[in-house]
C-alpha cells in the first residue's frame, strides 16, 4: 500500500512538471525576462526555454562588442515581426553567463544558433545578420525551396545591390540544391531563379549558370559543374559582392574579416598624397588578377580611426605607401620589399606569396654571426634597444630599407663614418634593416633615418637632419657627446642622491626593527 501511494505521488509530480512546461508562460517576466520581445536567458532558465519553445533562435553576445550591439538591434527588429510565430528570439550575455557559454561552446565572436524541438546538442548555426531582414530571410529560406526564388527578374536586374540569379533548365537538378543551400547561408544577398530563355540569351550564356547582376549589368558569371560545392559558390559570390579593392572602414571591416578568402593584401597609403591615384590604380589592376585568391584592402593612414589596425601591423604613417600580405589563419605577415608599387611589382609579390616563395616579415631577424666585429655593427630587432640604450656608449644608427636606392647610397658613407670614429671606443656606428625588423621606437620622418642615442641613462634619441657628408656627421656626433656629458653629470648626481635616500630609508627601517625587539 505504501509503495502504491509513493508511485502515485511520483506520477502526479511528473504530470505536473509536464503540464507546467506545456502551459503558456503565466509567470511572464519572472520566468523568462524579456526586452523588446527578446528573451533574456541565463543558465537558470536556458533549459526551460528550450523545452518551452519549438524554435529558439539564440544570440550569444558581448554587450561592449560593436558587432554584438548591431546584431542585438537586428534581433529586436526581427522579434517584432515574428510575434505569434513558432520562432522565439533570445539572447545570452556571455560576459555574465560564462559557465553557460563555455558549456555550449559559444565563447567566440557573435554566435547565433537555432535550437529545434529542445535539442540542446545539435543547433543550426545562423549566419551573422546585417539587419532584421536578414534574420527573417534566413528563417524563410530554411523552410522553403528553390521554387520560392522564381521571380520577375526586372527588379533584380535594376537593383543597386548585387543580385544572384540562377538559370536552370530543371529545378530538381542537384545544381539547384547547391544554389539554394548557398542562398540560405547568404541571407543578406538577393537570390532569384529563372527558367526564362530570353533572359539567358540576353547575356549570351547557356543553362545551369549563376549570374551576378547589378544595375542591369552582368558583373560575373559562374558555370555550375558536377563537382561545384556550396562552399565554392559562396566564395565566388562573396568575393564579387565586394569591389576589387575595398577600403577599410568601420562599415566594411566585418565584410572584409568574414570573407571566406583568407589571404589579404593591405595597401597602407595616404589618400591625400600626390601619387595616390597612380598607386591605387596599380593595386586595383593587380586585384583583378587575383580575385578568388586574395582580398585586396586599402587602408588610409591619414584616417585616425585606422590607428589600431596600423598598430597591429606595426605600420607608421610616414612609412606609407607600403603593402603587407597576411593569412587570417596563421596571421603570418609578408612585406613587399620594394619602394616601387607598380602593377608588375605587386603581381610578382602576390604570386610569390601564393607559391610559398615570399619571406615572412618577422619581429626580428636572426642575429648575424660576428655582427659586432665589423666597423659598422649589424643590429636586428632583439639587439637594437640593448645596444642603442647602453648608458656608457654613444650609438649612431642608420635605419634603412634594403630595397631603397637612397638607403643603399648611404652605406659607403656609413663605413667612412665608422672608420673615422674607430679610435673612440665609447662610440658605436651601426645600422638596422627597418623592413625586416619591428622598430618599437617613436620614429620621425621616412627611411633612411639617421638617429643618435646619447650615452645617458635616459633613453633619448636625436634624429640627424643635417647634410649627409662625413665632416657634418662627425661634427654632429662630437657636439651631441659634449651635450650628453653635461647631462650625464646631472644624471649621476641625481642617481647618487637617490641611492643615498634608499640607504637612509633602509637604515631607518633596520633601527625600527631593533627597537621593536
Amino acid at each position: 500500500m505504501r509503495r502504491l501511494l509513493l508511485l502515485g505521488v511520483t506520477a502526479f509530480c511528473l504530470c505536473a512538471l509536464v503540464a507546467a512546461d506545456t502551459q503558456p508562460d503565466r509567470q511572464g517576466d519572472k520566468t523568462f525576462p524579456e526586452k523588446d520581445g527578446v528573451l533574456q536567458l541565463k543558465k537558470g532558465n536556458f533549459n526551460r526555454a528550450l523545452r518551452r519553445h519549438k524554435q529558439l533562435l539564440v544570440h550569444f553576445y558581448a554587450p561592449l562588442s560593436g558587432e554584438g550591439h548591431r546584431v542585438s538591434a537586428a534581433f529586436e527588429g526581427a522579434a517584432a515581426e515574428l510575434q505569434g510565430s513558432e520562432v522565439t528570439l533570445a539572447v545570452v550575455d556571455v560576459t555574465k553567463e560564462k559557465e553557460l557559454a563555455k558549456e555550449l561552446n559559444a565563447t567566440g565572436p557573435p554566435t547565433i544558433r537555432l535550437y529545434l524541438l529542445g535539442d540542446k546538442h545539435n543547433p543550426v548555426p545562423c549566419p551573422v545578420p546585417q539587419s532584421s531582414a536578414s534574420i527573417l530571410t534566413w528563417l524563410k529560406r530554411r523552410e522553403g525551396s528553390a521554387a520560392d526564388l522564381i521571380t520577375d527578374l526586372s527588379q533584380s536586374e535594376a537593383s543597386e545591390e548585387l543580385a544572384v540569379v540562377g538559370f536552370f533548365k530543371e529545378l530538381d537538378h542537384e545544381y539547384v540544391q547547391v544554389f539554394y543551400a548557398a542562398a540560405i547561408d547568404l541571407p543578406d544577398v538577393s537570390f532569384a531563379v529563372t527558367q526564362n530563355n530570353e533572359v539567358i540569351s540576353k547575356y549570351g550564356l547557356t543553362h545551369d549558370v549563376v549570374l551576378l547582376l547589378k544595375k542591369s549589368k552582368l558583373i560575373q558569371a559562374y558555370k555550375m559543374m558536377p563537382q561545384t560545392s556550396k562552399e565554392e559558390l559562396i566564395v565566388f559570390i562573396t568575393v564579387y559582392q565586394m569591389e576589387p579593392v575595398t577600403e577599410y572602414t568601420g562599415k566594411t571591416a566585418s565584410q572584409i574579416l568574414s570573407s571566406p578568402v583568407l589571404n589579404h593584401a593591405l595597401l597602407f597609403v595616404n589618400k591625400s598624397a600626390e601619387d595616390f591615384g597612380e598607386i591605387y590604380s596599380a593595386f586595383n589592376s593587380a586585384a583583378e588578377v587575383f580575385r578568388l585568391k586574395i582580398v585586396f584592402v586599402m587602408v588610409n593612414v591619414d584616417e585616425p580611426r585606422n590607428g589600431r589596425l596600423m598598430e597591429y601591423f606595426r605600420v607608421r604613417d610616414f612609412e606609407a605607401p607600403l603593402i603587407r600580405l597576411v593569412n587570417l589563419t596563421n596571421h603570418v605577415t609578408y612585406h613587399l620589399p620594394s619602394d616601387t608599387l607598380d602593377v608588375e611589382t605587386i603581381k610578382t609579390f602576390c604570386q610569390s606569396y601564393l607559391e610559398g616563395k615570399a619571406k615572412p616579415k618577422m619581429q626580428s631577424e636572426p642575429i648575424p654571426e660576428g655582427w659586432d666585429k665589423k666597423p659598422v655593427k649589424e643590429l636586428v630587432g632583439v639587439t637594437l634597444e640593448k645596444v642603442a640604450f647602453n648608458p656608457n656608449k654613444t650609438v649612431f644608427v642608420l635605419f634603412y630599407l634594403p630595397y631603397s636606392q637612397e638607403s643603399r647610397g648611404l652605406f659607403p658613407l656609413w663605413e667612412e663614418l665608422a672608420e673615422a670614429l674607430k679610435e673612440q671606443e665609447d662610440v658605436v656606428v651601426a645600422r638596422i634593416d627597418a623592413s625586416g625588423n619591428d622598430i618599437n621606437m617613436s620614429m620621425q620622418g621616412s627611411y633612411p633615418s639617421l638617429c643618435l642615442f646619447p650615452a645617458l641613462y635616459a633613453e633619448r634619441m636625436v634624429v640627424y637632419t643635417g647634410k649627409r657628408k662625413l665632416k657634418d656627421l662627425v661634427k654632429f656626433v662630437n657636439k651631441e657627446m659634449e651635450k650628453a656629458k653635461k647631462d650625464r653629470v646631472k644624471e649621476d648626481e641625481d642617481r647618487r642622491k637617490y641611492m643615498e635616500a634608499i640607504k637612509a630609508e633602509e637604515a631607518k627601517k633596520a633601527n625600527e626593527s631593533k627597537d621593536e625587539l
